[in-house]
């Protein structure tokens, strides 16, 4: 089994997949277009103002395959994680994303990573970067609670 997040951009989703690709090296498998569709598609789709909007797309960051589009409820209640093996590369990603967004937590080092930072890029995504590691010794790995050390 296997969990695939759908992004939905409200109209700006080839201009996210651009910026994805320019700051993450996002891959494009396939960008459809409501122009695109087969005659028989849904008619109320196929409103003149949405013929160029992204109906669905699909592209890679690293490993991972996400699909976005121009229709959908607008994001909110998550966060994308991005785990990288470098504290520079998530400096590197942090700044790429944080271009016109909001920072939340400029990267630092943390008990649970070597480097972590949390930021919402301009289209509304929340990313977390992060080098993943071994949770610190003074973690309890029974309860998950801190413990003195």
């Amino acid at each position: 089994m296997q969990i695939t997040p759908y992004l939905h951009f409200d109209g700006r989703c080839a201009e996210a997949i651009e910026f994805y690709q320019k700051a993450l090296g996002a891959e494009v498998e396939v960008i459809m277009r409501f122009k695109d569709a087969p005659p028989q598609g849904n008619p109320s789709l196929a409103k003149p103002e949405m013929a160029n909007q992204v109906m669905h797309s699909s592209f890679k960051i690293g490993d991972s395959k996400i699909l976005a589009s121009d229709c959908g409820t607008p994001l909110q209640g998550f966060s994308l994680t991005l785990s990288v093996k470098t504290a520079e590369e998530v400096d590197r990603f942090y700044k790429a994303l944080a271009e016109g967004g909001q920072p939340q937590q400029p990267p630092a080092e943390t008990f649970f990573s070597k480097r972590f930072g949390m930021l919402n890029d301009k289209f509304g995504v929340n990313w977390i970067l992060l080098v993943p590691q071994e949770m610190n010794e003074n973690v309890n790995r029974k309860s998950g609670q801190l413990t003195s050390a």
